[in-house]
């Protein structure tokens, strides 16, 4: 089974894809990729071919949806909206297809997955849209001593933690920052990744969890 991940940033979603059984991954991104582990094309996802694969997942860009755009650096600044061209192509590839991305962005009845939910320390939210019906893991386990991995940062997470105030357009967090290895551990991510891919990866678990219920889907259509 060959998937296409676009948009792949340093390979976080398409270790999970390897894991759930996907026996050949490319991942496609504009931007450079050194520590990609799999093929990498450099290359735009709005033009790449989509033929010759089994399936394709995309992660478009997500800075415009994030509670990040309100931090004060970011204001002003604009960001591509690419969901929309995404999905087109998505579809009119007929092939199966998963899309990610952060809370707040316009997925179409999405499910959505969180680190603590499959057994990871890390508070992550992100939803997924499919050509296919997916199930979620069940409820989110969030405790104090949990990770969050967000702007180039490793930080405990608690109860009183971080404070988002939209109106001073500021994101708080609790002074206890860990090394990155504690990222890359509770998101379960092996050590390529920096701090910063680590900040715009998607724990491999997420795809693992719905690369397999995509592959049943594949064998049940190819039946």
């Amino acid at each position: 089974m060959r998937l296409l991940d676009l948009f792949c940033g340093a390979g976080g979603a398409s270790e999970g894809y390897e894991r759930a059984g996907f026996t050949e991954i490319v991942g496609v991104d504009i931007a450079c990729q050194p520590h990609y582990p799999y093929t990498f094309i450099r290359a735009d996802a709005l033009s790449f071919p989509l033929d010759g694969f089994d399936a394709i997942h995309a992660s478009p860009p997500c800075q415009d949806y994030a509670r990040t755009r309100f931090i004060v650096s970011r204001r002003g600044r604009e960001y591509p909206r690419l969901i929309a061209p995404m999905r087109e192509r998505l579809i009119a590839s007929g092939l199966p297809w998963i899309m990610e991305n952060v809370e707040g962005a316009p997925l179409m009845n999405p499910v959505t997955l969180c680190g603590t939910s499959l057994g990871l320390r890390v508070r992550r939210h992100r939803l997924f849209e499919s050509s296919h019906l997916l199930f979620a893991a069940g409820p989110c386990n969030h405790q104090d001593g949990d990770v969050g991995v967000y702007a180039g940062k490793v930080t405990v997470l608690g109860s009183h933690a971080t404070a988002y105030t939209a109106s001073s357009g500021r994101i708080h967090y609790r002074p206890q920052t860990l090394k990155v290895i504690d990222g890359q551990i509770a998101m379960g991510i092996a050590s390529w990744m920096s701090a910063h891919e680590l900040s715009q990866a998607i724990p491999p678990a997420y795809t693992e969890w719905l690369g397999r219920q995509l592959l049943e889907a594949i064998k049940a259509h190819a039946a």
